[in-house]
C-alpha cells in the first residue's frame, strides 16, 4: 500500500484521470439505479400500498389487470380473510373554470375496504360524485373542495386528501363502484348491482375461489406476479439494469486499460526494483491496492454527487434512492476495478531484470 500510494501522489494527473472516470462512471450507475426504482415505484407503489396478499383476475385476463373483466357478484365467490372489489381506470382531471388537466389512475372500492388509503385531510367519499385524491395531485394545486371534471361530463367533488402515490407513474384518485360504473360505462343499464363490473378483487391473508360452470373462470396471482405483469414495469426495469450491468464491464475495462498502459511504461522500473530483490507479489499487490483506492474514492464521490442530485430533481421526475442497492452496487463497482487492475498482473509477472532495464 506504501507503494501504491507514494506513486498515485507522484502522478497525481495520470491518477485523477482514472479516479475522474471512476467518478463520472458511478454516478451514472447511481443515476440510472434511482430512475430504475424511481419508474418501478411509479409504476406500483398504490397497489404495494394496499399490502394485499394476493389479486383476483379473470382467468382469460393476461394477468393484465385492465383486460380482466369480473363482476362485483364474482366477489362472493372468492372465500377470503379481507377481500375487496376493484375498478380500474386512466383518465384526467380537470378543475372547473380551469384549462389544466392532469392525467390520473382512477381506483373505485367501497369506502370502508382495505384498498381505499387512509385520508390525511378531509374525510373519505359518502356519495357517488365525491373522490379521494393523492396528496400529489394536492402538491399540483388541487384541494378539498373543488369541482373538477373527468372526462367530458362527469364532475366530482374533492373530499379527501391521501398520502402520496402513483399508479402507471401517475396520480390515484378513489371513488366508489356505482361512481366508477357510471364513468366507465355512462347510462348502460345493469341488471343489479352484482352484474355490475370491475377488474380485479385484492385479498388480504388465506383465500380459496370458487370455479362456476357458465361463470367468468378466476385466477389467483400472487401480488409480486401480480406487479411483475404491470404494463411497462419489466421492460423499463429490464432496460436500465441493463445499462447498468453493461457500465460494471465499462469499469473493469477503462480500469484495465489505463492500468495496462501505465504498467508498461513502468516496465524498467519494475525491472530495477526486481533486481535489488523486490519480489513480484509486492509488485501485485501495489498495482491492485491503486485499484482499490481508485475504486473506493471513486464510488465516494460518485455516490455523494448523486445524493447531491437527488434533493434537487424535480418533483415530477421518478427518482428513488436505495441504499441498500447503491451500497451493493459500490462494492460491486470496487470489485470490477480491482479485476480491471488484474490485466496489468501478467505483464509485472514477466518482466525479466535484465531484459528491463537494457541490460544483454
Amino acid at each position: 500500500m506504501f507503494l501504491a500510494w507514494k506513486e498515485m501522489r507522484y502522478s497525481k494527473l495520470r491518477f485523477s484521470l482514472i479516479i475522474g472516470i471512476m467518478i463520472l462512471v458511478g454516478y451514472v450507475v447511481f443515476m440510472l439505479s434511482g430512475l430504475a426504482n424511481g419508474l418501478a415505484d411509479g409504476h406500483k407503489k398504490a397497489i404495494v400500498d394496499w399490502d394485499a396478499t394476493s389479486i383476483i383476475l379473470s382467468e382469460d385476463s393476461n394477468k393484465i389487470a385492465s383486460a380482466s373483466q369480473l363482476t362485483q357478484g364474482d366477489l362472493e365467490r372468492v372465500t377470503a380473510d379481507q377481500k375487496a372489489a376493484v375498478g380500474m381506470t386512466s383518465g384526467a382531471i380537470e378543475e372547473k373554470g380551469s384549462s389544466k388537466k392532469t392525467n390520473i389512475s382512477i381506483f373505485a372500492a367501497e369506502k370502508n375496504s382495505f384498498v381505499v388509503p387512509d385520508v390525511i385531510k378531509g374525510k373519505k367519499y359518502q356519495q357517488d360524485n365525491q373522490i379521494i385524491i393523492s396528496q400529489n395531485l394536492a402538491d399540483d394545486g388541487y384541494k378539498i373542495g373543488d369541482q373538477i371534471n373527468i372526462g367530458s361530463s362527469q364532475t366530482f367533488k374533492i373530499v379527501g386528501i391521501s398520502k402520496a402515490t402513483t399508479y402507471s407513474v401517475v396520480p390515484v384518485v378513489y371513488m366508489n363502484l356505482n361512481a366508477f360504473t357510471n364513468l366507465k360505462y355512462g347510462n348502460q343499464p345493469f341488471t343489479s348491482d352484482a352484474t355490475k363490473p370491475i377488474n380485479l378483487i385484492a385479498v388480504k391473508g388465506k383465500s380459496s375461489l370458487q370455479q362456476v360452470n357458465g361463470a367468468t373462470k378466476l385466477q389467483k396471482l400472487s401480488l409480486a406476479t401480480f406487479i411483475e405483469n404491470l404494463p411497462g414495469f419489466s421492460a423499463e426495469s429490464l432496460t436500465l439494469n441493463t445499462m447498468i450491468y453493461f457500465l460494471f464491464v465499462v469499469v473493469a475495462a477503462i480500469i484495465g486499460i489505463f492500468m495496462y498502459v501505465m504498467t508498461l511504461q513502468k516496465t524498467a522500473i519494475f525491472g530495477v526494483m526486481k533486481a535489488q530483490g523486490i519480489g513480484t507479489k509486492y509488485l501485485v499487490r501495489s498495482i491492485l491496492a491503486q485499484a482499490l483506492i481508485v475504486g473506493v474514492f471513486g464510488v465516494v464521490v460518485a455516490i455523494v454527487l448523486s445524493g447531491l442530485t437527488s434533493l434537487v430533481l424535480p418533483a415530477a421526475m421518478p427518482f428513488t434512492v436505495n441504499w441498500m442497492q447503491w451500497g451493493i452496487y459500490s462494492v460491486i463497482l470496487v470489485i470490477v476495478a480491482m479485476l480491471g487492475g488484474l490485466f496489468s498482473v501478467r505483464t509485472v509477472t514477466k518482466v525479466d531484470p535484465i531484459t528491463a532495464i537494457g541490460g544483454e
